[in-house]
């Protein structure tokens, strides 16, 4: 069983706050700043694999959606699926 998302973006939150309320106790704006830009990028990171993680869930099991499907296809397919919408032009 997978964990909630607004946990796993909690527990991010959570160790990016205490890292930038120990800089800003320090005075180091410069830390502030790269741990602000880090939690931003590591959001959305986290936010994209967190999507794919339910896409995949939703996903119907094999055999559900197709009779003559092998096991695994709708697996294999989500990973297509995926690459191609992450693939960079």
């Amino acid at each position: 069983m997978s964990r909630p998302r607004e946990r796993v973006l909690a527990n991010l939150e959570a160790i990016y706050r205490e890292a930038y309320e120990r800089a800003k106790a320090l005075g180091d704006q410069a830390r502030m700043a790269d741990l602000d830009a880090a939690y931003q990028r590591e959001q959305l990171l986290l936010e994209v694999l967190l999507d794919i993680r339910d896409t995949l869930g939703a996903l119907p099991a094999s055999g559900e959606s197709r009779a003559d499907a092998s096991p695994g296809a709708d697996a294999i397919t989500a990973l297509e699926s995926i690459r191609r919408i992450t693939k960079l032009r």
